[in-house]
């Protein structure tokens, strides 16, 4: 079973509460996190589709487009998700995303990914190699 991008933005997006809005470039930075945890700490990427370098930062952009309409604003809970859809070991390293980087803005969220070699290391709307993301996060899980 694969678990696409889209699964694990609702996911996210299901575990926010009222305090913690979830808007696209918050959820994007989410995503870059879930994805470089889960390469690092799995060897296995959570989601097939490629992360971007973006001039705000990494972006799914198939995920950024499903979400285009709400603009910087909160993305509504999806009322429909269940999460037993996702493999257990992919809902562990979503859940530790979330409760790790959740907590931070958007805005802090995009300082944090720009201080980062993948983004960094990588020319402006080019794919970030799957392999500077494993390389790279292995260094944060020691």
């Amino acid at each position: 079973m694969t678990t696409t991008a889209s699964e694990v933005a609702r996911y996210f997006l299901a575990l926010q509460d009222d305090e913690d809005a979830i808007s696209n470039l918050k959820l994007q930075k989410l995503l870059y996190y879930a994805q470089g945890f889960s390469l690092a700490l799995t060897g296995n990427a959570l989601f097939p589709e490629q992360i971007k370098a973006w001039v705000h930062g990494p972006v799914v952009p198939s995920v950024w487009q499903d979400y285009r309409e709400c603009a910087g604003d909160a993305i509504p809970r999806p009322s429909d998700f269940d999460p037993a859809t996702l493999d257990a070991q992919d809902r562990g390293v979503i859940e530790e995303v979330y409760a790790v980087y959740g907590q931070f803005s958007a805005w802090r969220l995009r300082e944090m990914t720009h201080r980062e070699r993948p983004w960094k290391d990588t020319p402006p709307s080019a794919v970030i190699p799957r392999a500077e993301m494993e390389q790279f996060f292995k260094t944060l899980t020691k």
